[in-house]
Parts: C-alpha cells; sequence; structure tokens
C-alpha cells in the first residue's frame, strides 16, 4: 500500500492582486488565498495513484492557521489526511528554510507511515522559483525527478518508478529508485469536480497542526528570517505597453494603412550583408 505525501501551499490569487504603488510590493488584502494551482494537480495525480494502486494521501503545508483551507481543499479532491506546521518562528522563509521546515514535517509522518512518494506541484505561483521540491528531496536524500508530465508505472515490489519528465525540445522517460520526488506539470491531468461526499468530509475536517516544538531535531537557525540566505529587496509592477494602432475602413483600406507602416520601417525587410 503507497503513501503518497504532497507538499502543498496557499497562495494569493494573482489573476487578482494588486500592487501598491507607493511601496510596490504585493496587496495580499486585494486577493483571495486559494490553493496553488501546480499543487491541485499534484494532489490530484496522487489520488488517482491511490485509486490504482492503493494506498493513502497525505497533504503537507507550513504556513499561518488560514492555511487549513488549502488543506481543506485537497481534502475534497480526495487526499485523507492533512498537516499544518504554523508558527511565527517560520515566518520570512525563504525556499531554503522552507524546504528545511517541510522536511521536518516529512520525517515526523514518516516515523508512523514510513512515506514511498513526495509529490509536488512544478512551483509556486507567488514565488515561481521551483526550488522547495528538489530542496526537500536533497534533504532527505531522494531521487527528484522535476517536470514530470506523466506517471506510467509505480511499482512498489521491485522499488522503482518510471515517469516522462516534460522538456524544453521533448520528453524523457526515466526510471527511479523508491522512495522518490516528483514535481509535477499542470498539463499532468485535468482536476474534476469534487464528489459531494468529498465535500462534506472536506468541511468537517480538522487537519493536524504542529508548531516548531512538536517537531523533532530543529535547528532553529535554520527557520524563517534567521535561515534565509536570500531576499527579496525590490518587487515592482511592469509598465503597461503602449495602446496598439488601430486600423479603420474596408478590409483594402486597412491593409493599405498596415504595408505603409511596414515600409516605412525598412530594417525589417533588410539582411544583414552575407546573409
Amino acid at each position: 500500500m503507497l503513501h503518497i505525501v504532497v507538499c502543498i501551499k496557499q497562495v494569493p490569487d494573482t489573476k487578482i492582486i494588486k500592487m501598491n504603488p507607493k511601496t510596490n510590493t504585493m496587496d495580499r488584502r486585494t486577493a483571495p488565498a486559494i490553493l496553488n494551482p501546480y499543487d491541485t494537480h499534484a494532489v490530484e495525480e496522487a489520488v488517482r495513484l491511490k485509486e490504482r494502486y492503493g494506498g493513502i494521501v497525505s497533504v503537507v503545508t507550513m504556513g499561518p492557521p488560514p492555511a487549513v483551507n488549502a488543506i481543506k481543499t485537497c481534502i475534497e479532491i480526495g487526499a485523507d489526511e492533512g498537516y499544518l506546521i504554523t508558527d511565527r518562528r517560520f515566518a520570512g522563509a525563504d525556499t531554503l528554510a522552507t524546504s528545511y521546515a517541510v522536511t521536518k514535517a516529512i520525517e515526523k509522518i514518516a516515523n508512523t507511515k514510513p512515506i514511498d512518494l513526495i509529490i509536488c506541484g512544478k512551483m509556486s505561483i507567488d514565488g515561481d522559483t521551483g526550488q522547495v521540491g528538489p530542496g526537500i528531496a536533497r534533504r532527505i536524500d531522494i531521487p527528484p525527478l522535476t517536470s514530470v508530465n506523466k506517471v506510467v508505472e509505480i511499482n512498489q515490489e521491485e522499488g522503482y518508478a518510471i515517469v516522462h519528465r516534460k522538456l524544453e525540445d521533448g520528453y524523457e522517460v526515466v526510471r527511479s529508485t523508491l522512495p522518490c520526488l516528483f514535481s509535477v506539470e499542470k498539463t499532468i491531468n485535468e482536476v474534476p469536480y469534487s464528489p459531494l461526499p468529498n465535500m462534506i468530509k472536506a468541511a468537517r475536517y480538522k487537519p493536524i497542526i504542529w508548531s516548531v516544538d512538536d517537531l523533532e531535531g530543529v535547528d532553529i537557525k535554520q527557520l524563517g528570517l534567521k535561515g534565509s540566505p536570500t531576499i527579496v529587496s525590490k518587487v515592482w509592477a511592469p509598465q503597461k505597453p503602449d495602446g496598439g494602432t488601430y486600423f479603420e475602413g474596408s478590409p483594402e483600406a486597412q491593409v493599405d494603412q498596415l504595408l505603409s507602416i511596414l515600409l516605412g520601417k525598412k530594417e525589417l525587410f533588410e539582411t544583414k550583408e552575407g546573409v
């Protein structure tokens, strides 16, 4: 029976969030908190593997107390249990400190329920680094398989997994030993609407909540701001591009207007000498 752990994150909906023009920082109050979209697909893939091979799906996240809502969303999708690590001492963590804290939570889970597979979303939409998943794999000393867009086989008896990885110029078929970590693309699956029983379970579900003191063997110096060697020195909103040129009149007239602009830019049609 597989035990799959999915690492998730609650993030602001970047489609709605606004920038504060005075401070050049994200105004998180302007956008609702949602489950990171990449993580949604990670949970869905874990649930599909559970249905295919049997097992349980646990989700774990680090964040403020309201992050329990992201866990409830995972329960709706089909996860079995959720863990939230929340403590002021986690605040201000970069990807290095985050991977350390989440690894400590995973190690505690594994003490009672050995873990066969860890799945993460490729990246979070508020950070876009894609570093936490590989960071967790490195700390646990298991193979990280990034940009996974298809899981071909999980063979627990023989201890291997076969996946397809998305590359810039194609796909790569990889066989890895278990346990290992996948970071998955959004194209790996489509997330259907949750069935009513899952929604009812999620509404009633109470995640397991741990503070720093509940974890084992934690080096406080590696948490939060103290454990973060990187900082975001400045954030700003990109300038909006100027509006385009609108052509009016008949199709023939619009073509003439377009050609006059293009022919006025001779450099578009010039070739370099020798080319």
